[in-house]
């Protein structure tokens, strides 16, 4: 069968991203065809992947989703397919990919209530519309519970259109011996001195994973024990501004920038705590990923993951609504606390008794059960004429 899969934009670090690319190989493994509409592909082409960049001049963000919305929807008049798949909200979906938090539910807490009537808002709130309405057909693959509430208040979705899917980190849980191994390897590689705290904050786009607050937060610790720490930085954003903020905080000589990295499981079994305070995220693979590799988190409340931190008691939450000086002094006790705690192994013990690997073959699984039935059914309108 062909499959298309939508995506605005393709580049190998995203978490949503990642999801994609695993999806879409576990449906290329089981014999399909795969064709990708995108706006933007950043890397390699996997081997059999049919790549389609949709040309669009709008001067924004919004207008290029619309006119990409607009150009698949021509494309697959001429070129039908037998299950089309989004991880981008558009009309005409067949199954859409929940990696994004409902933008309605986001913009309703936003300071500037006018901001609901400017053109960004009536685009994103119609592509939403377009795939969660009561009317809609579209089944939608969701990460978290609590995501799924907030659409069906907005939209009436139906519950039988959603399927909950576990998540799909590619990496295996540690024991103890190799984290150490992995850690003390790193460390004397980096040159991380003795006695020395590594914050880790990982994740694309820097202003939504809440890098201002863990700048606050790491000037913010007492003289002593500031200066023996360190907070490296990995993922892809606009680092301009972040880098000026850390000058104005007299921190810039302990923040470091890395860029995107394919190692990133590396600097997790090296560090000592990953700061992760969004301001908002759907799940959170990164945290899952963290605790696989023995790295205690502080995590804001509202990342749908957060819950599992909480529950495997592999770090702390800094509760809602966010408070600067909260997080500020959950940073200092945990460093305080660090040496004498069990987050490190209680994290790694939680990830090896659950599922958090299976998310391509359970998502394939509902793909293909959809477009069989889909077939199946074009197949008897056809036979009833």
């Amino acid at each position: 069968m062909r499959y298309v899969f939508c995506i605005f934009k393709y580049f190998p670090y995203g978490g949503l991203q990642r999801d994609f690319l695993k999806i879409a190989l576990e449906c290329q493994r089981r014999g399909h065809q795969i064709a990708v509409y995108t706006l933007q592909w950043q890397a390699e082409v996997p081997q059999g992947f049919e790549i389609e960049i949709i040309p669009s001049h709008a001067l924004t963000n919004a207008g290029r989703c619309m006119q990409f919305a607009m150009a698949v929807k021509k494309r697959l008049q001429e070129s039908p397919a037998d299950c089309v798949i989004g991880f981008n909200k558009i009309p005409g979906l067949d199954i859409y990919f929940c990696g994004d938090s409902c933008f309605v539910a986001r913009e309703k807490y936003k300071k500037n209530f006018l901001s609901r009537f400017g053109f960004r808002y009536l685009i994103y709130s119609a592509l939403e519309r377009a795939v969660f309405e009561k009317t809609s057909k579209t089944k939608i693959l969701t990460l978290t519970a609590s995501e799924k509430k907030k659409y069906q208040y907005y939209y009436q979705t139906s519950e039988e259109r959603f399927h909950q899917v576990p998540p799909g980190i590619t990496c295996d849980p540690m024991d103890m011996e190799r984290v150490q191994k992995s850690r003390d390897a790193f460390r004397h590689e980096m040159n991380i001195p003795e006695g020395t705290y590594l914050l880790l904050m990982v994740g694309s786009g820097f202003q939504t994973k809440g890098l201002d607050r863990s700048l606050l937060a790491f000037a913010s610790l007492p003289n002593e024990l500031r200066k023996k720490c360190l907070l490296w930085v990995v993922g892809e954003g606009t680092e301009k501004p972040f880098v000026r903020m850390a000058q104005e905080l007299g921190v810039d000589g302990q923040v470091m920038f890395w860029g995107p990295r394919s190692d990133v499981f590396r600097f997790m079994s090296g560090a000592d705590i990953l700061l992760h305070p969004s301001y908002h995220e759907l799940a959170g693979m990164v945290l899952l990923e963290a605790m696989a590799a023995g790295l205690p988190i502080l995590v804001s409340d509202v990342c749908g993951y957060a819950f599992h931190v909480a529950k495997a008691k592999a770090g702390l939450l800094i509760s809602s609504p966010f408070k600067q000086k909260e997080m500020n002094e959950i940073l200092e006790n945990m460093l305080r606390m660090y040496k004498n705690s069990s987050w490190k192994v209680n994290g790694m013990s939680y990830v090896g008794e659950n599922d958090f690997t299976s998310l391509p073959e359970k998502a394939a699984d509902i793909i293909d059960s959809f477009s069989k039935y889909h077939r199946r059914y074009a197949d008897c309108k056809k036979f009833s004429h």
